[in-house]
């Protein structure tokens, strides 16, 4: 989901009392049990061969295909670990 540059300044402009939390539920000890700390994975700046219709249907997706590139590829390789 992408937000205009706008309406982000709208956001970062209000108040924090005039925002409502109240469906926001509280953090109890279960939430604390089992929390995990997840390390963000970095990526790396490559440059790879794709085929002329597969970087085609990749682009048409929409701004993020580099994203979705890497999504379909850690799909098949989580698929492959199994």
């Amino acid at each position: 989901m992408t937000i205009s540059d706008k309406r982000l300044k709208e956001l970062e402009n209000i108040p924090d009392s005039a925002i409502d939390t109240s469906d926001i539920p509280e953090l109890d000890n279960n939430f604390w049990e089992n929390a995990q700390m997840v390390k963000p994975i970095t990526k790396k700046a490559i440059s790879i061969r794709i085929d002329d219709d597969i970087l085609d249907w990749f682009k048409s997706q929409g701004k993020n295909y580099q994203t979705l590139i890497n999504t379909v590829l850690r799909s098949y390789v989580n698929h492959q670990q199994k």
